[in-house]
């Protein structure tokens, strides 16, 4: 990700008159939606909006809003602000319920979507740069419109399922920018949460040919009704093709319908469980790192959780694993919840 000072400055003076923000005191709690202008997007190979909301919510508290800590929080696969703004009230009650409860802290929601319905959270040829989006855009941003004054433990990235995955990926790419990752039921452990949808009939029966048409095909709704766009959102994040083909990626398939392992390396290369196996400083020794996944957990991403812990924990990693109950996207406010009692070092709150 490329130094973005000169851009922001130029950017701040457009963004900072829409926040209509009280540097010190927020009497009320309250949503308050922010517009990106979204340099990092500009030019995406899909053609996806570049100016996008975020919805940021803040407690009635004592304390300076400017040292309040920070949750940047990713929405699962086909997730963004926009339900939040539409449940602002839902979310402006747990904020308030866990500044009270727990600790005070912001919550601030993006928007990574793209046209397969979401990004990862990764920069990818194929899509456009969402890791550099968030961290050098976002973050910058909305920390400098409310003079927020944070130390790297005092900023948080959250998400669920892919969001979950991106939390765990820009805590290892940002580990001076993050100073603790929230995980619930993250993508990981890809031959026990992909593979299984890499192999379904209908991915086999699509070849290159048909994908390139898919790609080339405006109205998504119609190209990709063979093919459930969750794959070609997960190709086109993990396995790009070069830069000089952008919006394009390599198919797990070849146009003989043979399963092409290369590109499958390309997918593991990317997987958070991978990435922490192979490398021993995957994230820094002053990170927090939490973890969940649910108990009966539709796509078995509880699995891919737990090892990741495993691993973490065996090298004396300040981490933490809980298995709640129910289903995939279950109990998510509870949840979420007992992460952020965890990171700030608050007893830990059963899920009812």
């Amino acid at each position: 990700m490329k130094d973005s000072t000169k851009s922001l400055a130029l950017l701040a003076a457009a963004v900072f008159p829409l926040t209509g923000y009280c540097a010190d005191v927020a009497p009320t709690a309250r949503m308050e939606v922010m517009e990106i202008p979204g340099s990092q997007l500009q030019d995406n190979p899909l053609h996806d909006p570049v100016k996008r909301n975020i919805a940021a919510f803040f407690p009635a508290q004592s304390a300076p809003l400017r040292r309040l800590p920070v949750v940047y929080y990713l929405p699962g696969y086909g997730g963004s602000s926009e339900e939040f703004i539409n449940a602002r009230q839902t979310w402006i009650d747990f904020v308030q319920r866990v500044s009270d409860q727990i600790a005070p802290f912001i919550l601030v929601v993006v928007d990574a979507r793209t046209r397969w319905g979401g990004s990862q959270y990764l920069d990818s040829s194929a899509q456009g740069n969402y890791a550099a989006y968030i961290c050098d855009e976002i973050v910058p941003l909305f920390e400098q419109a409310h003079h927020l004054q944070l130390a790297a433990n005092e900023r948080i990235v959250a998400g669920h399922s892919s969001g979950g995955f991106g939390a765990l990926r820009l805590g290892m790419m940002q580990r001076k920018l993050f100073g603790a990752v929230i995980a619930l039921s993250p993508d990981s452990d890809f031959p026990t949460t992909h593979l299984p949808l890499v192999e379904t009939a209908s991915a086999r029966s699509v070849s290159p040919a048909e994908i390139e048409k898919i790609v080339a095909t405006p109205d998504v709704s119609n190209g990709s009704a063979k093919l459930d766009r969750y794959l070609i959102c997960l190709s086109a994040a993990y396995a790009p093709a070069s830069p000089g083909n952008p919006g394009r990626f390599e198919w797990l398939y070849d146009d003989k319908g043979a399963f092409q392992p290369k590109v499958w390396e390309r997918w593991l290369a990317n997987d958070p469980l991978t990435l922490v196996r192979e490398h021993q400083d995957a994230f820094a020794s002053e990170q927090r790192v939490y973890l969940d996944g649910a108990a009966q957990d539709d796509f078995k991403a509880n699995i891919g959780a737990r090892k990741i812990f495993e691993v973490l924990s065996a090298r004396h990693a300040d981490c933490d694993f809980y298995e709640p109950p129910g289903h995939h996207s279950d109990h998510m406010q509870e949840r979420l919840e007992r992460g952020l009692a965890w990171v700030f070092g608050k007893p830990t709150l059963d899920i009812k």
